[in-house]
């Protein structure tokens, strides 16, 4: 079965066709923003146009905007094709990466930017296990749980005090990475995982 992997949560745009348990092309953009405008084409410019049995898609942490993309053009392609489609974490495909490119590495923590000055963290164990829930921490409480744990992503130059050579703030997911992922890890609903409370809270009756 085919598989067609969208990441947008974080500041990176990509896409990837995997087949087997291989990659069979893949494409990758750190975009800052512009999501929405990048993923299709580059959707499009994969071969048989992305076309898959299978849709996997980051459903965060990470940008809120970025989720909603990914998750919407995931959900329109899945209807299109008649294809099944599930989500999986930002922060899972970070730890399985940065364990597979740093063999000696027992124990890491994933973190990347979240709102408010705030970031979002989770704890692994090598090869993938996850040792606490996704939370949304002031810098210096994530600094407190990262304690000598390896630290990867984008939230790690929010954090003051890390010690650099235990550290990868320049890591970002990459939909290429994907079949790193058990599949415990590739089941989540295809529903947004935004981390913290929405800001906005409705009006008292």
């Amino acid at each position: 079965m085919r598989t067609l992997v969208i990441e947008t949560a974080t500041a990176a745009c990509s896409a990837a066709l995997i087949e087997d348990g291989a990659v069979v092309a893949a494409a990758h953009e750190v975009v800052g923003r512009g999501h929405a405008e990048r993923l299709l084409p580059m959707i499009a410019g994969l071969p048989d146009g992305g076309r898959a049995q299978h849709i996997l898609v980051d459903c965060g942490p990470g940008s809120f905007t970025g989720v909603r993309v990914g998750l919407a053009a995931a959900r329109a392609l899945a209807f299109g094709w008649t294809a099944s489609i599930a989500g999986y974490s930002s922060l899972s495909l970070l730890a399985a990466a940065a364990f597979r490119a740093n063999s000696g590495i027992a124990t890491l923590a994933s973190v990347i930017e979240g709102g408010h000055g705030e970031v979002f963290m989770q704890t692994f164990d090598a090869p993938l296990c996850a040792t606490s829930q996704l939370a949304s921490l002031r810098p210096d409480v994530a600094l407190a749980r990262i304690d000598s744990r390896f630290a990867v992503g984008s939230g790690v130059r929010l954090i003051a005090g890390l010690d650099p050579a235990h550290a990868d703030g320049a890591a970002l997911p990459c939909a290429a990475d994907a079949p790193m992922l058990p599949a415990a890890f590739t089941a989540l609903a295809a529903v947004p995982l935004y981390g913290r409370p929405p800001d906005a809270k409705p009006a008292a009756a």
